[in-house]
């Protein structure tokens, strides 16, 4: 199953114990009145803000009694015995364990004879237990009541005030203002309670659901045959918001009336949930907030269910086909909240596991069905689904805590043939944020294997972008706003046995403000850079098995510090409520983890094809696995290329080599002109040095050095021993000395009468470099520099072939020679 249940809390192993332990205690002390318990009666009423777990039991004389659960401590407590055989309702403890709430059904014969409120139905009481003291009727009616306590967020001090909720099945809500006072010690009683303050805060509801972890009562009432859904925030000091108002698409005039959140309904028929609507409200810490919704179905060939994304602005309803028509079942579909996802569960038939964070494309989504054989490991039972992940079955008596299930959905990963699986899969696997290390291996070895596996996304792409996603996630409430989630923008492909219908929902937008980008961002790029790539190596322990973060590569540095620089500016906009140190190591954490990922798919490759140093070398023969993990390495260029995402220093030059290796030479330089391949310094000059000069080699260095950079290309050819390459360097010198020359007075130049020439260009070009040797002092780098530059140009034979051209025509040869002496800079060109 994509998610398994671990029990944190059951009634027989937790309760059952210390309850049989308590009555031996008992009995061996001598007491005379030890009471069978009656432990099949034993079940959960509810569960606190703070885990403590309420339950209750009867004994031997139907007596009820209250225990509480302590989930920090792991011990239980009594609470409280009413010594009357009732039914209970409902029940909720306030968070200093002073005051117990409960209210409590009775018949009709047993309500004649009690003496707390004859002749009523329904009890709703309030009783000091520290100690045990008065017992307080808050409601006698005919109708059911709930009751709960509130729990703000407030410090470890008693409250001098503590909050009930009561909500009745007449469709209204009082919240109770209770005072209470120490008496004689720590006795703990209520102040004024024949005069207990309440305010009715709803009224004419038909559906409410109640929040522990964020305090909120959400509720529905009908306005003009509209379902208007509510939302009451209470807060510490008392006082409660109605956070916002919204129109549901659902009808609920005819469901009767629906509590969520509340303990466990026993009036319901376990037989005849399907036939009931099934509504809740599911949010978490980011702000999602949205709405399950399926209504009632009687046909078993398909089911409809809706989710309200109102952190969206927009509903998506499902339909999904329930495969074998008479494969029917009792209990109708269960929503359980997982905090990023929503599961969609109808045992015997499908799993759906909605992403609610971005819900945008189904692809995200992974929907499995009875064919999967995923879905019995779920218990057929009543479940009650909580903040939290929490899962709470009545009928078993357990809490649960759900989490995804790692094992399976890395199989799953492996063996599945459809591409939309294979993204939800990849994107649950990386949001579990355990051992994130040992899944990332995982995954990139499946990469490594199934590289073009994929036909409808980028895998490598994908990966990348939803792992650095997911190791930011925990650190920021809002990075959904800030950071991509996915390399895919559009999904057109239906999935298998689920359709689905998208409508928008009106909802208030919110707007963003920006503030300038600072003039200084571009500083200290390259020590940004830095600080990325030492943050890399502090965290991997073992040796790089390639060049990867070896090699000081400046261009990559700086698109490296330059992403580090925009996304600072980015998050500083966006998070100003956050320290800009917290912001700084988020964006360190984030590029370092691009950076790492791109470098462990590497490695991995390069481990899976048993790859050794040798391959560094250009003078030894290709093999199959080189070409493998050039192949991986050109789909992970194109991944990050048009993700505009820089590459670890190295990375260029590995895959370089590799070219070199695997490549002819004509699909090589087509390989490098179309930028595929960047020539790095580092590869050309080991390709320089490896190979010799034999005509092959010689045809393959000179390929390559006409398509270096110019300042690259230059340092090249001061490695490379051969005449072309110190022809280059001499003609770049005399380039340089030439564009650099500045006429000097006639007087101060040597007499040149004896080399003149008839051709007046040649005589002023030879004044020219005789100046530029005289002025060098007799450096002898300039006069081999010019040497060589006369040897290998020909120059002479092109001044005289020039001479010759002119010769008879005295007004162009003026002309040209004024030119270049006015644009000596242009000699070069001009000849």
């Amino acid at each position: 199953m994509a998610v398994r249940l671990v029990a944190d809390f059951d009634l027989r192993k937790d309760v059952l114990p210390w309850l049989r332990a308590q009555r031996a205690a008992s009995a061996a002390a001598g007491a005379e009145d030890v009471l069978e318990t009656n432990y099949e009666s034993l079940r959960i009423l509810n569960v606190e803000r703070n885990g403590n777990i309420i339950y209750n039991y009867k004994d031997d004389e139907r007596n009820i009694v209250f225990g509480l659960y302590d989930c920090q401590t792991r011990k239980n407590q009594h609470l409280y015995t009413f010594e009357k055989d009732l039914q209970v309702v409902s029940c909720s403890v306030n968070r200093e364990k002073t005051l117990l709430a409960a209210s409590l059904v009775q018949s009709t014969e047993e309500g004649r004879r009690n003496e707390l409120q004859p002749g009523s139905k329904c009890l709703t009481l309030l009783v000091e237990i520290h100690p045990v003291n008065n017992v307080k009727v808050l409601k006698a009616v005919d109708s059911y009541i709930w009751v709960q306590f509130l729990y703000p967020h407030v410090g470890s001090h008693p409250l001098p005030q503590d909050q009930l909720l009561l909500i009745s099945e007449e469709k209204y809500i009082e919240q109770f203002h209770i005072q209470v006072t120490q008496e004689d010690g720590n006795r703990v009683v209520i102040k004024n309670s024949d005069h207990i303050p309440r305010d009715r805060i709803a009224e004419d509801f038909v559906w409410t659901q109640w929040d522990m972890s964020e305090q909120r009562l959400y509720y529905i009432d009908l306005e003009k045959s509209r379902s208007i859904l509510k939302c009451l925030q209470f807060y510490a000091d008392q006082s409660c918001d109605l956070m916002f108002e919204a129109p549901l698409d659902i009808s609920l005039s005819d469901s009767g009336f629906k509590l969520i959140n509340f303990g466990y309904d026993y009036r319901q028929d376990q037989e005849k949930l399907c036939k009931y609507l099934t509504l809740c409200v599911f949010t978490n810490h980011t702000g999602s907030l949205c709405v399950c919704y399926s209504p009632k179905f009687d046909s078993w060939e398909q089911i409809t269910y809706s989710v309200f994304y109102f952190h969206k602005g927009y509903s998506k309803t499902f339909t999904a086909a329930l495969g074998s028509a008479g494969s029917h079942g009792t209990q109708g579909i269960t929503f359980l909240n997982l905090e990023r996802y929503v599961a969609v569960y109808l045992p015997g038939h499908f799993f759906h596991l909605l992403n609610i964070q971005h819900p945008d494309l189904i692809c995200h989504s992974l929907f499995l069905t009875e064919n999967n054989k995923t879905n019995d490991t779920l218990p057929h039972s009543s479940f009650q689904s909580l903040s939290g992940s929490l899962v709470l079955d009545w009928y078993s008596g357990r809490l649960y805590r759900a989490f995804f299930d790692q094992s399976y959905l890395l199989r799953f990963l492996w063996n599945t043939s459809l591409d939309c699986e294979k993204m939800a899969i990849l994107h649950c696997v990386l949001s579990c944020g355990q051992d994130s290390q040992f899944l990332e291996g995982q995954i990139i070895q499946w990469i490594s294997e199934n590289v073009s596996a994929c036909h409808s996304f980028d895998l490598i792409q994908e990966f990348i972008i939803a792992s650095s996603y997911w190791s930011i996630y925990a650190k920021t409430s809002n990075v959904d706003t800030i950071l991509p989630y996915s390399s895919v923008l559009t999904w057109n492909t239906e999935i298998p046995g689920i359709t689905l219908v998208t409508e928008e929902i009106e909802l208030p937008l919110m707007k963003k403000t920006g503030k300038r980008r600072s003039t200084a961002y571009m500083r200290n790029i390259l020590d940004s850079a830095k600080r990325v790539i030492s943050n890399i190596e502090a965290r991997n322990s073992e040796p790089r098995l390639t060049l990867l973060l070896q090699e000081d590569n400046n261009h990559q540095k700086l698109l490296l510090g330059l992403m580090v620089s925009e996304l600072r500016e980015h998050l500083l906009r966006h998070l100003q409520g956050v320290e800009k140190k917290k912001i700084e190591q988020m964006v360190l954490d984030y590029v370092s983890r691009l950076l790492d990922l791109i470098c462990r798919l590497v490695e991995t490759c390069w481990r899976r094809h048993d790859l050794q140093s040798s391959v560094l070398h250009f003078n030894r023969p290709r093999s199959v696995p080189e070409f493998e993990v050039f192949h991986i390495m050109t789909r992970i260029l194109e991944a990050t290329n048009s993700l505009f995402l820089p590459l670890p220093p190295g990375f260029h030059t590995l895959h370089t080599i590799l070219g070199v290796h695997c490549l002819p030479l004509h699909n090589l330089l087509d390989y490098i002109d179309n930028g595929v391949l960047l020539l790095t310094e580092t590869a050309v000059t080991r390709l320089i040095k490896d190979l010799d000069n034999s005509e092959k080699n010689e045809k393959l260095k000179f390929s390559i050095l006409v398509r270096l950079p110019p300042l690259i290309g230059q340092k090249i050819c001061r490695v490379w021993d051969h005449p072309m390459s110190s022809n280059i360097i001499s003609r770049t010198h005399v380039t340089q000395l030439l564009q650099n020359y500045k006429k000097q007075s006639r007087n101060s130049m040597m007499d040149k009468s004896s080399f003149s020439v008839e051709f007046l260009p040649l005589n002023y070009f030879i004044e020219i470099l005789t100046d530029l040797e005289s002025s060098s002092q007799g450096s002898q780098n300039a006069q081999r520099d010019l040497g060589l530059f006369f040897h290998h140009s020909c120059l002479v034979p092109s001044l005289v072939a020039r001479h010759r051209n002119v010769r008879g025509r005295p007004e162009e040869a003026n002309r040209t020679s004024q030119e270049l002496r006015s644009r000596p800079s242009k000699i070069l060109a001009y000849f």
